[in-house]
Order: structure tokens, then C-alpha cells, then sequence
């Protein structure tokens, strides 16, 4: 059983929430179209296009690192202040904000994003700010905390392609003014 991030209508009607249309997310369906795409970059858009959903759980690592919470796509804090696993529209613009920002950063190191590749742009970034010994630190207990009892880290895959595609749903949410249902 997996993570799915169901688009639904903001706020709830009645006691539960409504699912957005698929003909709300028709256009994803283009980018299966694009030459050089990725088959998992395809997939998740098809998902997307077909059904305004995405199964969340290849991502949930990644983007809790990315944004520096725990669950972020299982919407936790949502489920003990409303009852409800929901991410509302402008924690949707955050959650895509954050990938955003990511991809592009990430874009001058190449297409494919690894574990690797995701530590090498977060020291950057982090390298830069204020207080980046404490925040390089806390990246290091984070990164720490990922890898596995022998010491080896997640086997991450994905492209800024795909990313971006994850990134674009959340925003379609948040523009349009959708919440995000966790369901697992």
C-alpha cells in the first residue's frame, strides 16, 4: 500500500471532500507527447492527466529533505489540527515552491537527480545563507538519518524532468485553488 495525493475541491462540502475533476489536469497528458521523456516522467503525468492524482511514495524522502519536515506529502500536521490528511492550497504553493526552487538549482548539475546529486546542491544553497555551519550540520544529521544500517543511501532516481512534473501538479493545486488528500 502507498502514499496517493488525490486532488480534491477546497474547502470540504459536507463530510468529505470531493474529488477535482481529471479534465482539470487534461493538459499533463502532453508531456507523454515530448521527445526525450523520461518513462517514469511520462508515467507520473499520465497518472496526473488521467486521474489528478499522484501516487506520493517515491517522493516522501525527497521532498521532507527538501523542505525540511517530516511526512510533508502525508499531510500529518493537517491530520492532528483538522482531523483530515489535507494539504490546503497554500501549503500546496509551498510544497511546489520548494521543488521549484530545487529543479533549478539543481539543473546547472545535470538531468538526473540522486542522492548524491540532491546533497551536493542543498550544501550550495546552504553554504551560502546565514548561520550555514548550523544548517550544514542539521543537512548532515538529515542526510545521516536516510541511509540505511551499512551506511548506503536511498537509491534515489528521478529527473528534474519528473520533479518538475510533481512540482507542477502541486502548483495546478494551489492556483486553482485545490487541496491535496493524502491517502494511504
Amino acid at each position: 500500500m502507498g502514499l496517493d495525493n488525490v486532488a480534491v475541491h477546497w474547502p470540504r462540502t459536507g463530510r468529505f471532500y470531493d474529488p477535482v475533476a481529471p479534465a482539470e489536469f487534461v493538459d499533463f497528458g502532453d508531456i507523454v507527447e515530448l521527445p526525450r521523456i523520461s518513462a517514469p516522467t511520462a508515467a507520473l503525468a499520465e497518472l496526473i492527466a488521467k486521474t489528478g492524482t499522484v501516487r506520493a511514495t517515491a517522493y516522501t524522502e525527497l521532498v521532507d529533505l527538501l523542505l525540511g519536515l517530516e511526512n510533508v506529502l502525508y499531510a500529518t500536521d493537517a491530520a492532528a489540527e483538522d482531523e483530515d490528511p489535507v494539504i490546503d492550497p497554500d501549503g500546496c504553493s509551498w510544497i511546489a515552491g520548494g521543488i521549484e526552487r530545487f529543479v533549478a538549482a539543481h539543473r546547472p548539475h545535470g538531468e538526473e537527480v540522486t542522492f548524491d546529486s540532491v546533497s551536493g546542491v542543498l550544501r550550495g544553497l546552504l553554504a551560502d545563507g546565514r548561520l550555514a555551519e548550523q544548517q550544514l550540520r542539521w543537512l548532515d544529521t538529515r542526510l545521516d538519518a536516510l541511509r540505511d544500517e551499512a551506511g548506503d543511501p536511498p537509491q534515489w532516481t528521478f529527473t528534474c524532468a519528473e520533479l518538475a512534473v510533481l512540482a507542477a501538479f502541486y502548483r495546478r493545486c494551489a492556483d486553482r485553488g485545490f487541496a491535496v488528500y493524502a491517502d494511504a
